[in-house]
């Protein structure tokens, strides 16, 4: 059997309460989630106290702490 350089994703387990940064894509930014389903997630964004929901679609990358947020870019 060959073997190969394969990327692994998992989905990520969110939480209610956690804050989170999207790096890019449409839904880039800071948010905060608000609700978690089996299939949704609820984030609302910390300046303008918009919510959306959407199908559960982020994966883990890395975790740091003592990260300033939201981001004042």
């Amino acid at each position: 059997m060959a073997t190969n350089k394969v990327a692994n994703f998992r989905p990520y387990p969110f939480h209610v309460g956690q804050k989170i940064h999207i790096d890019g894509g449409p839904r880039r930014g800071d948010w905060e989630v608000i609700e978690v389903s089996e299939r949704k997630v609820k984030l609302r964004c910390p300046i303008s106290q918009r919510e959306f929901a959407w199908d559960r679609f982020c994966y883990f990358v890395e975790e740091r702490n003592s990260m300033e947020w939201p981001h004042q870019d």
